[in-house]
């Protein structure tokens, strides 16, 4: 019985242990999964069997973010109040990478060249508002409303746009690569010139949508 249990601990001792660690951005764990060579749930968290501090570091600090392992407390970005987000976009800042702005109201304003990179923008109403030629790569823009919007030139590769509503959006010469579009409005949207490399329509609405040639 002795040697049963003793051959059980020492293989238990000489599996890799499993970390789970816990990120402030759904897609900055997604990045640091492949970095990592960990699997990554779908949500904000990262399974690694092995647990290397250094090149987690190294990682959270590419993409500008913050860590924590599962249990010890939860990562949350700090929220972007919109008249912040305003003020110092007045004063020439352009660089609001890994904001939360869940749920914000950014209606009919100027917010080109904005850097929204890996931004929480789920549910926030964009409507009317020029963000041509704004870096929105990686951003959760789940559920937000961007009709009317002018997106012309603007960076979304890899950025999460299921079921959002982009109907009359002007998505010009956008690059869509590998974005999630899933269920997304996106009728009489003007595609001429976007990338649409390996993006996901799935179940998307594409009526009256204009692309190239049409």
């Amino acid at each position: 019985m002795k040697n049963i249990i003793s051959t059980a601990l020492n293989c238990w001792l000489k599996s890799p242990q499993k970390s789970v660690l816990l990120f402030d951005s759904i897609a900055a764990a997604n990045e640091i999964a492949f970095m990592l060579k960990g699997d990554w749930d779908g949500c904000n968290g990262v399974i690694v069997s092995k647990c290397d501090e250094v090149a987690i570091n190294t990682a959270t600090n590419l993409m500008e973010a913050t860590w924590c392992y599962q249990g010890a407390w939860v990562a949350v970005s700090q929220r972007l109040t919109t008249d912040e987000l305003l003020r110092r976009y007045a004063i020439g800042e352009r660089h609001f990478i890994n904001a939360n702005l869940r749920s914000a109201k950014l209606c009919s304003l100027v917010l080109s060249e904005v850097n929204l990179s890996r931004a929480k923008l789920n549910l926030a109403n964009f409507s009317g508002t020029n963000l041509s030629q704004a870096d929105l790569t990686a951003a959760d823009i789940q559920d937000a409303n961007l009709s009317d919007t002018n997106l012309s030139q603007s960076q979304l590769v890899r950025a999460n746009l299921i079921s959002a509503n982009l109907s009359r959006a002007n998505l010009r010469g956008a690059n869509l690569s590998h974005a999630c579009l899933s269920n997304a409005n996106l009728s009489e949207a003007d595609l001429r010139g976007a990338n649409l490399s390996q993006v996901d329509l799935k179940g998307a609405n594409l009526s009256g949508v204009l692309f190239d040639n049409c």
